[in-house]
C-alpha cells in the first residue's frame, strides 16, 4: 500500500477544505451579502462537518481499512463540489424566505456540509492505513495532520491572494472538485502494475485538462445588460445596465447608480451630500473615504473642490474609470484602508465624507469614537464630517448610535434623511462639526417633486437631531454594528432581488 498516495490524499483534502471554506464567501456573498453571519455560518458548518467526518472516518477505518475506500471518499467529495456552481442558484433562492441568519446557515449546510464531511473522514482513515503498528500511531497521526494543516495554510493563502482574483469563483470551485476526482482516480490506478499505472496517470491528467475547459464561467453579456463580473481581492464587482441606468454592485449590493448618457448620479443621497458644499463660502478640500463609481467625486470636482479619495480596492477604481467616466483629474486616489490613511496622512480637510458603508458591510473600525476622533484631528478649522449610511427608518438604532458616537467628539450632530416615508429603507447623511451647521445660501426651490433640488430640500427641511438617550457609544472595544446591519441587509437584498429577479445580473 503506497505511503506516497496516503500523503497525497491528505495534502489534497487538507488544501481543498480551506479552499472551499474561503470560496464559500464568494459563492453565497453576492446573494446575501458578506456579513458576520455568513462567516459564522461557514466556519460553523466547516467545523461541524469535519467533526462528524473525523468520527465517522475513525469508526469506518477500524472496520477494515481499504485504499479504494479512501479513494471513494475523495471522489465523492469531488463530485459534489463539481456540481456546486449549478446547485447554488436554486439553493440560495429557496432559502431566502427563512431570513438572513437562517438562510445563510441553511445554504452553507446544503452546499458544503456533505463534501466537507467526506473530506473530514480522510485523515483518520489515512492514519489507519499508514500506521502499521500501535507503536507508531502517534507519530503517524502527527505527521499526517501536520502535512494536512500545512496544505490548508498554503491553500488559504493562494486561494485568497491569487486564485479567486485570477480564476473566478465558479471555475475554481469546479477545478477543486476535478482535482479531488483525479486524486481518487490516481489512487484506484495505483493498485495496478507500473506499466498500467503510468499510462493511467497520463489519462487522468488528460481528463483534468479536458474537464477544465468545462468549468463554468459567467461571461459578460452586454445585450442582457451585464457589462462586468470581476473578482477582486476584496469583493465581487459587477457593472449592470438596466432600465436606462448603470449600476455598480459590490458583493451584490448597490453602490452606484448613474445615467450613462450624462454620468449624473440618480442615487438621491449623492444630491443630499451636495448640501455640505453650502457650509462653505468657496470650494475647499475634501477627503472621501469609499469611492464606488465616483459619483460623489464628480459632483464635488464639478464645483472646483480639491479631492483626495481613499478606496481600499483598486478594482473598484479601475471599474469607476472604465464604466463610470471617472477622470484622473477629478481626484487623487489612494488605495488603502480609510483609517490607515487618516493615521498615516496629516493633511487637513474642510470636509471629510465617509461613504464606505453598504447594507451588508459596515466596516466597524470606521464608525467608532476613536475613528471619529481621528477624523476630527484631520479637519481644518470649521471643518465638517459627513457620514452616509443605509438604515431601515429615520430613527433606526444604527442612526441613533452613530449620532451618539459622533456627539462624543463633535458639538453639533444633524441627520439629513433621504428615504420617504420615514419607516422605509434608505440612506441618511449624518453631519457633525464643532461649528454651527448653517448654510451660507438658501437651497433652491424644486420645480417638481423629483430631482436634485427636491432631494436636497426634502432632506434639509426634515433634518433633525436624533434622540440618543440610552443608545450605546461605539468604540473599538465594543461595536455591534454587524448585528444591527442584519435587518438592513435583509430588506435591501429583498428589494434588490425583486428588482433584478432571477436574471442572474446581480449575483
Amino acid at each position: 500500500m503506497g505511503a506516497w498516495y496516503i500523503y497525497l490524499a491528505v495534502i489534497v483534502s487538507g488544501a481543498c477544505v480551506l479552499g472551499i471554506e474561503i470560496l464559500g464567501t464568494r459563492i453565497i456573498g453576492p446573494f446575501y451579502g458578506v456579513s458576520l453571519y455568513l462567516w459564522s455560518a461557514l466556519i460553523s458548518v466547516t467545523l461541524a462537518a469535519l467533526s462528524l467526518g473525523y468520527a465517522i472516518g475513525g469508526y469506518w477505518a477500524d472496520k477494515g481499512p481499504r485504499l479504494r475506500r479512501l479513494c471513494a471518499l475523495l471522489g465523492l467529495a469531488g463530485l459534489w463540489i463539481v456540481v456546486i456552481p449549478w446547485l447554488k442558484q436554486p439553493v440560495l433562492e429557496r432559502a431566502e424566505w427563512l431570513g438572513l441568519r437562517s438562510a445563510v446557515l441553511l445554504a452553507a449546510f446544503v452546499l458544503f456540509f456533505p463534501p466537507l464531511t467526506l473530506l473530514g473522514m480522510v485523515s483518520p482513515y489515512a492514519i489507519r492505513l499508514k500506521a502499521t503498528t500501535i507503536d507508531v500511531v502517534g507519530r503517524t497521526a502527527g505527521n499526517l495532520y501536520a502535512v494536512s494543516t500545512i496544505a490548508s495554510v498554503v491553500s488559504a493563502v493562494f486561494t485568497g491572494f491569487f486564485l479567486i482574483p485570477n480564476m473566478g469563483v465558479g471555475r475554481l470551485t469546479f477545478l477543486i472538485g476535478i482535482v479531488l476526482v483525479a486524486t481518487a482516480l490516481i489512487g484506484f490506478a495505483s493498485r495496478q502494475r507500473a506499466k498500467v499505472f503510468l499510462p493511467s496517470v497520463a489519462v487522468i491528467f488528460a481528463f483534468v485538462a479536458t474537464a477544465s475547459r468545462l468549468a463554468p464561467r459567467q461571461y459578460v453579456n452586454p445585450a442582457q445588460g451585464l457589462l462586468l463580473v470581476e473578482q477582486s481581492a476584496y469583493a465581487e464587482i459587477r457593472v449592470v445596465d438596466k432600465d436606462g441606468y448603470r449600476y455598480m454592485l459590490i458583493d451584490g449590493g448597490t453602490h452606484s447608480i448613474v445615467d450613462p448618457e450624462t454620468w449624473k448620479s440618480v442615487f438621491p443621497y449623492v444630491d443630499v451630500l451636495d448640501i455640505a458644499k453650502g457650509f462653505f463660502s468657496r470650494p475647499g478640500t475634501m477627503l472621501l473615504v469609499g469611492l464606488g463609481g465616483g459619483s460623489v467625486v464628480k459632483s464635488f470636482a464639478a464645483d472646483d473642490w480639491r479631492i483626495d479619495a481613499v478606496e481600499i480596492d483598486p478594482v473598484v477604481t479601475k471599474t469607476a474609470k472604465r464604466f463610470f467616466d471617472l477622470q484622473d483629474s477629478e481626484a487623487d486616489i489612494y488605495h488603502m484602508d480609510g483609517r490607515q490613511y487618516l493615521i498615516t496622512h496629516d493633511d487637513l480637510y474642510d470636509l471629510i465624507i465617509m461613504d464606505a458603508f453598504g447594507s451588508s458591510s459596515i466596516p466597524f473600525h470606521l464608525v467608532t469614537k476613536e475613528s471619529f476622533a481621528l477624523m476630527g484631528s484631520r479637519l481644518a478649522p470649521n471643518g465638517v464630517v459627513a457620514v452616509n449610511i443605509e438604515a431601515v427608518g429615520w430613527h433606526d438604532i444604527i442612526v441613533r448610535s452613530l449620532a451618539a458616537t459622533l456627539q462624543q467628539v463633535y458639538v453639533h450632530v444633524l441627520v439629513l434623511p433621504v428615504a420617504e416615508p420615514p419607516s422605509e429603507i434608505g440612506n441618511l447623511i449624518i453631519l457633525a462639526s464643532n461649528r454651527d451647521l448653517e448654510l451660507t445660501e438658501k437651497l433652491r426651490d424644486p420645480q417638481s417633486r423629483f430631482g436634485t433640488d427636491y432631494n436636497r430640500l426634502h432632506a434639509w427641511a426634515n433634518s433633525f437631531e436624533p434622540d440618543i438617550d440610552g443608545v450605546p457609544v461605539l468604540t473599538d472595544d465594543l461595536n455591534p454594528v454587524d448585528v444591527w446591519a442584519e435587518r438592513i441587509n435583509r430588506v435591501a437584498r429583498e428589494n434588490l432581488h425583486d428588482y433584478f429577479g432571477s436574471s442572474g445580473l446581480s449575483w
